[in-house]
């Protein structure tokens, strides 16, 4: 063994998928990128989150209480990182990178059509947003697109570098 800089922790324990989280206040909706995100329980479905307060989505996330979790694929790729990249406070990133909203049941915050799954999700505690931007999210309604059912997901290594989901394997669990 080795020793590497704690710096570079992130990068070995990213947890899911990169995801887009939809925003939407006084009628402007917004899309950022978002890898720092992790299940907290299963009924209901709660996912607890990172969100900067440098992130133009901050605002609006902690104004509104709502927002989407959207899973994007493999084919998104470029788009997710480009997203990343960008501020919404300049630009319509929904215009900007040819995405399509579509107006969900329970929240105002936009699904994205291209997504193979979307989550609309409200926050239900922020006792860590001001220490650590972490947000608490629970899940209202979930979405996923059947013609996507086997897309695969990118993940996050850190500076530019993802790997792609690959072949699943199937293990005896406990688990339902």
């Amino acid at each position: 063994m080795r020793q590497f800089p704690l710096s570079k922790v992130y990068q070995t324990i990213e947890p899911g998928p990169v995801v887009l989280l939809t925003t939407a206040q006084k009628g402007r909706a917004n899309v950022m990128t978002m890898s720092w995100h992790m299940m907290v329980d299963f009924e209901p479905p709660l996912i607890a989150c990172i969100v900067s307060n440098a992130d133009y989505s901050f605002a609006a996330l902690r104004a509104t209480g709502e927002c989407v979790i959207a899973i994007p694929t493999v084919e998104l790729a470029p788009k997710v990182v480009q997203i990343g990249n960008t501020s919404g406070r300049d630009i319509d990133k929904f215009a900007a990178f040819g995405l399509t909203p579509v107006k969900a049941e329970r929240v105002a915050a936009p699904l994205i059509a291209e997504c193979c799954v979307n989550l609309e999700c409200k926050v239900t505690n922020t006792s860590l947003v001001n220490k650590y931007g972490l947000f608490v999210l629970e899940v209202l309604k979930a979405w996923a697109d059947p013609k996507l059912k086997k897309a695969r997901t990118i993940h996050h290594r850190g500076y530019g570098a993802f790997v792609v989901d690959g072949e699943a394997i199937h293990l005896k669990s406990k688990m339902r």
